[in-house]
């Protein structure tokens, strides 16, 4: 069970969408939940996403600061996860 950095519910790891920080300080969505770096999990709607944003939880679980460009980036591809 992971819980959603957005919305706080607790959920299956398959269910939820991993944010990863490298140990070059990139800012990734991790499709395959099994790269390295410092995750935090979302639930995949744009919801939790905006409210992660909000309160700074991605920035909280990824220990560092999240340019705009990066979450404009994150959230597009967000998007395109979820028409999938």
């Amino acid at each position: 069970m992971r819980q959603c950095v957005g919305c706080g519910e607790m959920k299956g790891k398959k269910e939820m969408l991993r944010i990863i920080r490298t140990s070059e300080d990139e800012i990734l969505l991790d499709g395959t939940g099994k790269k390295n770096g410092r995750g935090a999990y979302i639930c995949p709607n744009k919801e939790c996403f905006a409210k992660a944003v909000k309160v700074k939880g991605l920035e909280r679980s990824l220990k560092m600061a999240i340019p705009k460009e990066v979450i404009e980036n994150l959230a597009k591809e967000m998007e395109e996860v979820a028409a999938r």
